[in-house]
C-alpha cells in the first residue's frame, strides 16, 4: 500500500492556502450532492469549495442535505410542544443535575459569552441514543464516552416526542457522517482519513427555543449583553444548523462586522467548530457567531454539534504543521475539551 502521510511540501503547499485577514459580507451557498458521487473528481473539486469556505469564513449553507421536509416539520412541532410544558415540569430535567450535560435549560440557565448576563433562550440537549428502542422500558445501551458518558432525559407523557427527535438526529448524524471525507480532502488528506476517528459519533444536538427581545431592551440593554446567545464559537469540530424564517443569527467578520446568516428555505447552516481549529492549526477557522431575536416571532432552531469521539486526540493535522508554522494548543481528548468548555458555559454547575 502506497505510504499516505503528505509530505512536507504538501504541507507547505497547504499552508501557503491559509488564508489572509478576510472582511466577507455574506455566507456561500455549497451544494453538496456530489458527495454521494462515485466520480473522485467531483467529489475533489466540491471539497475545494468546502476548504475555501473554512478558511476565508467558518460558515457555509448546504444545499441537498436529504433529510426529507416532513421529518423537519415534525422534530420542529415536536420542539415546541415541549417548551409549551409548564416550567416546573421542564424543570425535573434540569440540566443543572446532569452530570454529562443532558436535559432542560431554562431561560438565562447559560451564559455562553462570558462578558453577557445570560442568554435568552430555553434549551433541550440530548446526545447518542439509537433511533428505537425495543420497548418503552428497555433502557438504551450505554456507550463509553469518557468525560461525556450518560443516558439521556426524555420528558415524561408526550408521545412522540423522543422518536421525533431522534429520526432528525440520526439523520442530522448521516449528513455530518457524509461531510467528513470531504473535510479530509479539503485539508490534502486521504478521505478515509477521520473514519476511525467517528466511530461513536460525537454529537450533542439541541432544541432551542428564544422568544422574541422587546426593543425596548436595546435601550436598556445598548451592549448587547443580554441577548439570544451571546458571541461564542462552538466546541465541537462542526454544527449542523436547521434554524426558523424568524433569523438572527449573525457571524463576525475580522474586520468586527456582523453579517446576518439570514434563513434560506431547504438549507441547513454548517459553521466550523474549536475542534477543528485546533487539529488544523487554526487554519480551518471557527468564527465567532451570536442570535438576537428582534423579529417579533418566536425564534425556533435545532443546532447539531458533530465532533470526533470523545477519546480521541486533538492533535494537530499533518498538513496544518510545519517547523515553521509550530503546533499552537495542547494536545487534550476531545471529551476533556467539550467537558471543558460546557463547564465554563455553566459555570455556576457543579461536577463531582
Amino acid at each position: 500500500m502506497p505510504d499516505q502521510t503528505p509530505s512536507s511540501s504538501s504541507s507547505e503547499l497547504f499552508l501557503a492556502l491559509k488564508r489572509t485577514d478576510s472582511t466577507f459580507e455574506e455566507i456561500p451557498v455549497i451544494d453538496i450532492a456530489d458527495a454521494r458521487s462515485k466520480d473522485p473528481v467531483a467529489r475533489r473539486k466540491l471539497a475545494e469549495l468546502i476548504r475555501d469556505a473554512c478558511i476565508n469564513v467558518g460558515f457555509f449553507y448546504i444545499q441537498s442535505h436529504g433529510i426529507p421536509e416532513e421529518v423537519i416539520e415534525r422534530t420542529v412541532d415536536a420542539a415546541k410542544d415541549f417548551f409549551m410544558l409548564p416550567e416546573k415540569t421542564k424543570m425535573e430535567m434540569d440540566i443543572h443535575t446532569s452530570s454529562n450535560f443532558k436535559g432542560y435549560t431554562g431561560l438565562l440557565g447559560e451564559n455562553t459569552d462570558s462578558k453577557g448576563l445570560g442568554d435568552l433562550h430555553e434549551g433541550f440537549d440530548l446526545g447518542w441514543e439509537p433511533r428505537f428502542s425495543t420497548t418503552a422500558d428497555t433502557a438504551p445501551p450505554m456507550r463509553d464516552d469518557g468525560a461525556m458518558a450518560g443516558a439521556n432525559l426524555w420528558p415524561h407523557g408526550m408521545p412522540g416526542f423522543k422518536e421525533s427527535v431522534l429520526d432528525y438526529y440520526h439523520r442530522a448524524v448521516q449528513v455530518g457522517q457524509l461531510l467528513f471525507p470531504l473535510f479530509a480532502l479539503a485539508l490534502d488528506l486521504p478521505e478515509n482519513f477521520f473514519d476511525d476517528k467517528t466511530t461513536k459519533p460525537a454529537a450533542i444536538m439541541r432544541l432551542l427555543h428564544y422568544p422574541p427581545q422587546s426593543p425596548a431592551s436595546f435601550e436598556t440593554d445598548p451592549d448587547g449583553r443580554q441577548i439570544g446567545i451571546g458571541a461564542h464559537t462552538e466546541y465541537e469540530c462542526f454544527t449542523i444548523l436547521w434554524q426558523d424564517r424568524a433569523g438572527g443569527l449573525q457571524v463576525q467578520n475580522t474586520a468586527g462586522d456582523w453579517v446576518d446568516a439570514v434563513p434560506i428555505p431547504g438549507t441547513l447552516v454548517l459553521n466550523l467548530g474549536d475542534q477543528f481549529a485546533r487539529w488544523t492549526n487554526d487554519i480551518f477557522r471557527s468564527t465567532l457567531h451570536r442570535v438576537i431575536n428582534r423579529s417579533g416571532l418566536e425564534r425556533y432552531s435545532i443546532p447539531l454539534f458533530f465532533g470526533t469521539d470523545y477519546d480521541v486526540l486533538l492533535e494537530p493535522i499533518p498538513t496544518c504543521v510545519t517547523p515553521g508554522s509550530p503546533s499552537k494548543y495542547n494536545v487534550v481528548t476531545a471529551g476533556e475539551y467539550v467537558k471543558s468548555r460546557l463547564e465554563a458555559t455553566y459555570a455556576h454547575l457543579s461536577i463531582d
